[in-house]
């Protein structure tokens, strides 16, 4: 049986790691945080602790993946822990909104901001609203709207599927040199903000003119402000989808986990520094695009095209990753006959996971086509961590059904760890569906977005038995 080759050594597996998680969020989220607190410390905090939470999942996955280090990740694990059915939901829910969307609103973000240096064309009002696609309880989607947007991603999505399509190599590369370039230019502007001497070390201690919250309020909103951190810490789950392209992958996986993630924590921790050295958090709270508005400080308006460009790279690095990694779940569920098998063939010239690639590609088109992000994004991040949390969970069932198997990396302070994480995947994903029905029901949003994930991870049930049926 041809086998995928494996390209990707360490060095290429941490920055795997770095360019899933640091996407655009860093960018926007900082803002709508301090609001949600308005004291600086906490803000630092908060960057800390979704780093620390976050961390802890890395290492639940690093002994996984060291433990089976097969292609396809954390579907190869589901389908350890919970069997063939559990496996082909967390699969389905990949291929239909988590993966595919993510990827979808990573280029949007990509072209959106490569229209600052470019012109980017699009239809009048009237022409853009004349079509008109009604999903009854989901969204009105309209395909030409910000039609030269949708096109630059679609072109985007299509060259990053060429390019994995004939080599995995190629396709490391991309990510590997759009992620040093990211690096640098988050050293760049880190250090340019924080030697400029026109913020003030205050602001990393003064709490906003309107700071007094107390006790139960005071815990709500930080942990609302962490579930905003984890949404930008999120991706790092995407080393373990290449494992079986990893070389030495018992050890490389655990060392990419832990190095990339620290090196995310400690860049993500200096960024907000650097905000608030140029912005009060009370100024940083009302801003739309804060990096931006902590560069014009140190720069004028020269500081919105080199923020514009930084998205852009970061975007661009963020959206071939994703492709790049999750298109080997189509792949392994393929293989095992859990999905159209041809989807699980490797492409017998190139030895990549051609048809699977193809596959992430033409639906994440399709995503981009809807225009509908905010659902979508709110969906697939919803989704991942419920997985995240059951593959937390997952954990001590191998340690209990197979206690003598080889583990070349083992959680450190386990269980505890591995319970805090559950315990904060599970308060994450209890205050998302709260909050998510109370919009709903008051009609601030016209879906239950988190429910709607959950319903559609559902459909693929009938799928799965039709699957299991065509395989005998």
């Amino acid at each position: 049986m041809t086998q995928l080759k494996k390209n990707i050594g360490l060095a290429s597996a941490i920055t795997i790691v770095i360019g899933s998680v640091i996407g655009s969020g860093i960018f926007m989220k900082p803002a709508t945080m301090a609001q949600q607190l308005g004291s600086p410390l906490l803000l630092t905090a908060v960057w800390l602790v979704a780093g620390l939470i976050s961390i802890f999942g890395a290492m639940i996955y690093a002994e996984l993946g060291a433990m089976m280090p097969e292609t396809g990740g954390q579907y190869v694990y589901t389908r350890a822990m919970y069997g063939e059915f559990t496996a082909f939901l967390y699969g389905w829910s990949t291929v239909a909104v988590i993966n595919t969307a993510a990827v979808a609103s990573i280029a949007f973000v990509c072209a959106e901001y490569a229209g600052y240096f470019i012109h980017l064309p699009r239809f009048p009002p009237g022409t853009e609203q004349s079509l008109k696609l009604h999903i009854p309880f989901v969204a009105d989607i309209f395909p030409l709207q910000n039609f030269g947007v949708k096109i630059l991603a679609i072109a985007i999505i299509a060259g990053i599927t060429l390019v994995n399509y004939l080599s995995t190599r190629s396709g490391n590369r991309i990510q590997f040199v759009a992620t040093i370039l990211k690096v640098l230019a988050l050293a760049a502007l880190i250090g340019g903000i924080l030697f400029s001497g026109k913020g003030n070390t205050r602001n990393f201690i003064t709490d906003s003119p309107s700071f007094h919250l107390k006790g139960w309020a005071l815990f709500a909103a930080f942990m609302a402000a962490v579930t905003g951190a984890f949404a930008s810490y999120d991706g790092w789950s995407n080393v373990n989808m290449v494992a079986g392209e990893i070389k030495d992958p018992k050890k490389n996986i655990s060392k990419s986990l832990l190095i990339g993630m620290t090196a995310c924590i400690l860049i993500y921790t200096l960024i907000n520094l650097a905000y608030l050295y140029v912005l009060p958090v009370e100024k940083m709270a009302t801003s739309p695009l804060v990096a931006a508005d902590a560069m014009e400080k140190v720069l004028g308006t020269a500081g919105a095209a080199v923020i514009a460009g930084l998205i852009v790279i970061s975007a661009f690095g963020a959206t071939n990753i994703n492709l790049l990694a999750n298109a080997r779940i189509v792949f392994a569920m393929g293989e095992t006959k859990n999905f159209f098998t041809w989807a699980g063939k490797v492409q017998p010239r190139f030895r990549t996971p051609g048809n699977a690639i193809i596959v992430m590609g033409v639906w994440s088109s399709l995503f981009v086509l809807s225009g509908s992000f905010d659902i979508l994004a709110d969906m697939y991040i919803f989704m991942s961590w419920v997985f995240y949390g059951l593959t937390a969970a997952g954990i001590f069932v191998l340690r209990r059904r197979m206690p003598d198997a080889e583990r070349p990396y083992k959680v450190t302070g386990y269980p505890v760890i591995p319970l805090i994480f559950i315990l904060f995947t599970l308060f994450y994903v209890g205050v998302t569906l709260f909050s998510d029905i109370s919009n709903y029901t008051s009609g601030k949003a016209p879906v239950i977005n988190s429910v709607f994930g959950l319903a559609l991870t559902a459909v693929g049930a009938p799928l799965y038995w039709y699957f299991r049926r065509q395989k005998g």
